[in-house]
């Protein structure tokens, strides 16, 4: 399925109010992949000031999911949409829903960004979290691009890929509880690490949520809380 199989109603206005939320959300996750690399580039580079634009934010975040949840219930009310048109309304609901999520993630790291900047930084300046992020940004990005070219075997791929960043952050918690036995001293910090990788490893989470949807929205087939394999074999079928 490619755009060409949304619209061609009778109502021009409706096709163009269904491209019209396409568009937005794109643009909302645009925003939303912004926070996320200054979020990170925040907590690396100990820029304060970029970790509280980053807070400061977050508000257009949040008002890009109100506007376009506001869209989606008028389409509804006014149009009564059904079948396919009907999953993309629900399918943009649920998508708004997580990217606000990211967002609210990427503040999480920018405050901790902001604890880190005043604490000795070490020697491989946070090289595990900068790795992770730029995984679940591919992730987000790739779950984004597979929403507009409503690609299903892009959604999928892109779903795989959750399994290395939670291992990448299974290791940092690892790491993190050794240096905190280790020396005592640097609890607090470790705590704050491991929010932040808590908070970047959650990006991963909503990043697959969104491709779910889009096989919900392609195929019609709700692939939520089954395995990677169940679901390849749910595209399949």
């Amino acid at each position: 399925m490619d755009k060409s199989n949304i619209g061609h109603h009778i109502s021009q206005q409706f096709n163009a109010e269904l491209e019209e939320i396409r568009s937005l959300v794109l643009a909302m996750g645009g925003l939303v992949e912004e926070q996320i690399r200054n979020a990170t580039n925040s907590l690396v580079d100990a820029n304060v000031e970029l970790a509280e634009n980053v807070i400061a934010r977050d508000v257009e975040v949040n008002k890009a999911e109100v506007n376009i949840d506001e869209e989606c219930t008028h389409i509804i009310a006014r149009r009564q949409p059904a079948a396919t048109d009907l999953r993309l309304v629900i399918a943009v609901i649920k998508t708004i829903t997580d990217l606000e999520r990211i967002g609210d993630q990427a503040e999480r790291v920018a405050r901790m960004g902001i604890r880190l900047a005043e604490v000795e930084r070490p020697k491989n300046n946070y090289m595990e979290l900068q790795n992770m992020s730029d995984h679940v940004a591919k992730m987000v990005h790739g779950a984004l691009d597979a929403f507009a070219r409503m690609d299903v075997d892009s959604a999928l791929k892109v779903s795989k890929r959750d399994n290395k960043v939670d291992k990448e952050y299974d290791g940092i918690m690892r790491q993190c509880l050794t240096f905190m036995m280790e020396d005592p001293r640097k609890i607090t910090q470790m705590l704050d690490i491991m929010w932040a990788a808590r908070a970047i490893e959650r990006i991963g989470d909503h990043a697959k949520n969104i491709c779910e949807y889009v096989i919900y929205l392609v195929k019609g087939k709700d692939v939520r809380h089954i395995t990677i394999e169940q679901m390849e074999s749910e595209i399949k079928s």
